[in-house]
C-alpha cells in the first residue's frame, strides 16, 4: 500500500473510531444500555403450537422462550401480529410466533444482519466508505466507494465468515437528522441517502463491530446465528441525483445460519434459473427488450395474446363487480402533479417534456386524473360508491441498474382502479375488494396472506381519522375470512392499506394486489359530494389493484407455470398434425374449426420430418394438445389426442374434444385431462 492510500486508511479507521464513541454517547444519554422500563408482572405467552407459558413482563423475551420451549432455529418473532427482536422484553400478554430462516420474515432479518456484517467487513477490513446497506428480493447488498482497489470476492467472503463467528452484538437506537448529520459527518453521500430515505423526524442506526449503519426492520441478536456467506457479484451502481464520487459500487451477497440452508438456496436458485421468465420469454418468442427504449418491453404476437387474455380476465370481472373504464391522457402539465402532491415527493421518477411554455411528464400513476374527473361536475350520494377503472399506460423512470426483466420495467400497465365511497360504504367496499383478490388469485392457483399496515411515523390526517379506517380495514379482513397479519406503521402517509402477497410454485413470496386507502388526494381536490342532508360531504378515496403490472403479472406467471401456460391462457393451444397426404385436408378444416371457436390453433405440414419429430417440436413449442390425425381419423370424424406432457388420451371425436376444450378455457382450468 502507498503512502497516501496508508493515510486513508488511518483516516477513515479514525472516522470509525469516532463514529462509535458517538453511538455510544448517544445511547448513555437516553438510557439504551438499560433493561426495559416496562413494571414487572406476570404475563401469559400464547405459542402458535397451543400452549401457553409464563414470563414476566419487562424481563422475559421471544429467545428465552424459544429456548424454554425447545423451538430451534428462531430468528425473529412476531408479538401480537408485530414483528418482534429476540432480544426485545415482552410487555404484556401476547401471543407469540417464533420464525426461522424458512420464513420470509427470518430471512430477511438474517440478511439484515448479513448486510451489517457486509459493511462492518468492508469498512473495517477493504477500507471502503459504506454509503448504504439494503434488502432487494433475491439478496443483500452494500454501496460503497472504494479508492484504488478491486474487491476479491472470495476474500470478502471469508472476512465476512469470520467476522460474524465473533458473535459480535447488533445494538440499534433512533436517532434524529441532527445526531445522523453528526455520526456521518465525513460522509456526504450518506447523509444524502439518509435524507432521500427518512419518512420520518428519526431514523434506526444500528452498530456491529465498529461499524454504524442505518436499517428499519429488526435484526438477530448477534452475528453468530449467521454461518455461511455467498458474495454473489459486484456492479456498479447509478445514483438519481449523484454527489460526489460516481464510482459507488455494489456488493450483492446471501447469508445463511447453516450449510442446509445454503444448499436449499442452491437448489432454489439452479429451479429459478430453469424458470426465469426472461429465457421463456426468448425461447417462446414472448418479449424481447431493446435500448432504442431501455425498460420498455416489446410484446411479440404470442406474449400479446397472454397480456390481452390477462386484460379480458380482469374486465370481464370488472362487469361482474360493478366498474367502469375510463380512458385518460398519458401526458399532463406539472400543474397537475403539483396539486396532487406528486411533484414534491415523486418528479425525479416522472419523465418530463418540454411543450410550448410549459413543462409536462408522463403519468406514473392514474389517480390524479381520476381525481380531475370526479370534480367535474356536482356528484350526489346517490351515485356513490364510483369505481373507475384504467389500463392507461404509466412510465416511472426507474434507475438503469434496477431494470430487470419485465419485473422492473418504465413503462407498463395495471389494473388500476380508484373506488370514491361515502365513510359509511367503506367496509362494504373493502370486503368486495378482497373478495375480488380471492377470486382472481384461486383462478392462477396462488395462495396468498394479507398484511394490514397501519399508520406511519410521519402521517397526514387527524389520528381519529387513521384509528377508524384502520378499525374499518381490520374488520373487513376479519370478515373476509383468511389468514391477516399486522404491518405496524408500513401503511402510506396518506392512509392504510392492505398488502397481499402471493406464494408460488417454488415458494417465492411476491408483492402484486394492495387496497390502500387515501384521505389526503380528496382534500388536496377538495372533492366533495352532495349528502341526503343537502350538505356537502367529503368522499373517501380507495386505489386498488389485484394483478397490480401486468409485466411484472406475465414475469411472475411465467415462473410459477415454468412456462407451461395453463390452455386458457397459453399462446399456443393446439397443433395438429397429418399423417399421411390425404389427411391434410381434413387437419386443415378442423384447426379452422379450433379457430372459429376462439382457439389459437397451429397446422404443422411440414412434410420432411416425421411423426415423432413433430411430436417432439410441439412439445418443446408447449402446445397445450397435439392432436395428430390420419385416415382413420379423417373418415371416422376424429383426433388422436395427445398433452404436452407426452400422456396419450386417445382418440375422440372432434366435436367432443372442441366442446371439452371450450370448457376448460373457458372456466379458466388449470386441468389438462379431460
Amino acid at each position: 500500500m502507498d503512502h497516501i492510500g496508508k493515510n486513508r486508511q488511518i483516516q477513515a479507521s479514525a472516522a470509525l473510531s469516532q463514529r462509535v464513541r458517538l453511538f455510544e454517547a448517544f445511547r448513555e444519554r437516553r438510557g439504551q444500555h438499560k433493561c426495559s422500563n416496562v413494571p414487572e408482572k406476570a404475563l401469559f405467552i400464547r405459542l402458535a403450537d397451543g400452549r401457553t407459558l409464563k414470563g414476566t413482563a419487562g424481563v422475559t423475551t421471544p429467545l428465552l422462550i424459544a429456548q424454554n420451549a425447545r423451538v430451534k432455529g428462531a430468528l425473529v418473532s412476531r408479538v401480537n401480529g408485530e414483528l418482534w427482536e429476540l432480544l426485545r422484553p415482552l410487555e404484556a400478554d401476547c401471543e407469540l410466533q417464533l420464525l426461522d430462516y424458512n420464513t420470509t420474515e427470518g430471512k430477511q432479518a438474517a440478511w439484515r444482519t448479513g448486510a451489517c456484517v457486509l459493511a462492518a467487513v468492508l469498512e473495517g477490513v477493504f477500507g471502503a466508505e459504506v454509503c448504504r446497506e439494503g434488502l432487494s428480493e433475491s439478496s443483500l447488498y452494500c454501496d460503497h466507494l472504494m479508492e484504488n482497489s478491486a474487491l476479491s470476492l472470495p476474500e470478502l467472503e471469508v472476512s465476512c465468515k469470520e467476522a460474524a463467528s465473533r458473535r459480535l452484538p447488533l445494538h440499534r437506537l433512533e436517532v434524529t437528522m441532527q445526531e445522523v448529520t453528526e455520526l456521518f459527518q465525513d460522509s456526504h453521500l450518506r447523509l444524502q441517502l439518509i435524507e432521500e430515505q427518512m419518512t420520518g423526524p428519526t431514523v434506526t442506526v444500528y452498530r456491529c463491530g465498529n461499524s454504524i449503519g442505518v436499517w428499519t426492520g429488526p435484526l438477530l441478536p448477534h452475528t453468530g446465528h449467521l454461518k455461511v456467506f455467498r458474495l454473489l457479484q459486484v456492479s456498479p451502481v447509478t445514483l438519481t441525483n449523484p454527489v460526489g464520487s460516481p464510482d459507488l459500487m455494489r456488493v450483492m451477497a446471501v447469508a445463511f445460519p447453516g450449510e442446509k440452508e445454503r444448499e436449499t438456496w442452491e437448489k432454489e436458485q439452479e429451479e429459478a434459473r430453469r424458470r426465469d421468465h426472461r429465457r421463456i420469454g426468448t425461447d417462446q418468442e414472448l418479449f424481447f427488450f431493446n435500448d432504442v427504449s431501455p425498460g420498455s418491453c416489446f410484446f411479440l404476437p404470442k406474449g400479446a395474446h397472454i397480456y390481452n387474455t390477462l386484460t379480458d380476465f380482469i374486465k370481464s370481472e370488472y362487469k361482474r363487480r360493478g366498474f367502469s373504464e375510463v380512458v385518460t391522457p398519458t401526458l399532463y402539465s406539472t400543474a397537475l402533479w403539483e396539486r396532487s402532491g406528486h411533484w414534491e415527493h415523486y418528479s425525479e421518477n416522472m419523465f418530463t417534456v418540454s411543450g410550448d411554455t410549459r413543462t409536462y411528464a408522463l403519468k406514473p400513476m392514474n389517480c390524479p386524473a381520476h381525481c380531475l374527473m370526479f370534480e367535474q361536475r356536482v356528484r350526489s350520494w346517490r351515485e356513490l360508491p364510483l369505481r373507475w377503472a384504467d389500463f392507461g399506460a404509466l412510465h416511472r423512470n426507474e434507475l438503469s441498474g434496477a431494470l430487470g426483466g419485465l419485473t422492473r420495467v418504465r413503462r407498463f400497465c395495471q389494473d388500476d382502479a380508484h373506488i370514491f365511497c361515502t365513510p359509511d360504504q367503506l367496509e362494504v367496499e373493502i370486503l368486495a375488494c378482497l373478495d375480488f383478490v380471492r377470486s382472481v388469485y384461486r383462478v392462477f392457483g396462488f395462495s396468498f396472506r394479507c398484511l394490514l399496515s397501519t399508520r406511519p411515523s410521519t402521517s397526514l390526517g387527524e389520528p381519529a381519522m387513521w384509528d377508524h379506517a384502520e378499525q374499518q380495514l381490520e374488520r373487513g379482513l376479519e370478515q373476509f375470512g383468511e389468514s391477516w397479519e399486522l404491518n405496524p406503521g408500513d401503511g402510506a402517509f396518506y392512509g392504510p392499506k392492505i398488502d397481499v402477497q402471493i406464494r408460488d410454485a417454488i415458494g417465492r413470496q411476491h408483492q402484486c394486489a394492495t387496497i390502500q386507502l387515501d384521505f389526503q388526494l380528496p382534500i388536496r381536490f377538495d372533492l366533495q359530494y352532495v349528502g341526503a342532508d343537502g350538505k356537502p360531504h367529503r368522499p373517501v378515496m380507495i386505489h386498488r389493484a389485484v394483478l397490480g403490472s401486468l409485466e411484472r403479472m406475465i414475469a411472475i406467471l411465467a415462473e410459477n407455470f415454468g412456462g407451461k401456460w395453463p390452455l386458457w391462457l397459453s399462446p399456443a393451444q393446439v397443433v395438429l398434425i397429418p399423417v399421411g397426404g390425404g389427411s391434410e385436408s381434413y387437419a386443415r378444416q378442423v384447426a379452422r374449426q379450433f379457430c372459429e371457436a376462439g382457439f389459437v390453433a397451429d397446422l404443422d405440414d411440414d412434410v420432411g420430418a416425421t411423426l415423432n419429430k413433430k411430436i417432439r417440436s410441439a412439445q418443446l413449442a408447449q402446445y397445450n394438445y397435439i392432436l395428430v390425425v390420419g385416415e382413420k381419423e379423417s373418415v371416422s370424424g376424429t383426433v388422436s389426442v395427445r398433452t404436452r406432457g407426452g400422456k396419450q388420451l386417445g382418440s375422440r371425436l372432434t366435436e367432443e374434444v372442441l366442446a371439452a376444450l371450450t370448457y376448460l378455457r373457458d372456466t379458466r382450468s388449470n386441468l389438462d385431462d379431460f
